[in-house]
């Protein structure tokens, strides 16, 4: 899958492993998970790629994150996604737009 980050700090906690911006200051161990977790996106295809992964969760969200789509990092973080399809047979291309790495029970 092709990989956007719709938020500077998500860019830079996958590339640096931390952020400029203290709003968005995690441990290193979750920037660690974040990033292996962005990189399996990054290795699939396709969504369905990503069901062998029972660690990963996916699950389309509903209520109020309606649209959205998730995989999880760790049992507390999840990163949620947008997912679309573009091209043509052969040459079709997933882009997995990352939103937000959330807290899951907030």
């Amino acid at each position: 899958m092709y990989i956007e980050f719709e938020k500077d700090y998500l860019r830079e906690l996958y590339e640096d492993g931390k952020t400029r911006n203290k709003k968005y200051r995690f441990q290193p161990s979750v920037a660690k998970q974040f990033k292996n977790t962005i990189d399996k996106l990054r290795n699939a295809n396709k969504i369905e790629d990503l069901f062998p992964f029972k660690s990963l969760n996916y699950e389309k969200l509903s209520g109020d994150k309606a649209g959205l789509e998730s995989v999880r990092v760790n049992q507390q973080y999840r990163v949620e996604f947008h997912s679309r399809i573009t091209g043509d047979e052969p040459d079709i291309i997933t882009i997995c737009s990352i939103v937000e790495l959330s807290n899951h029970y907030k």
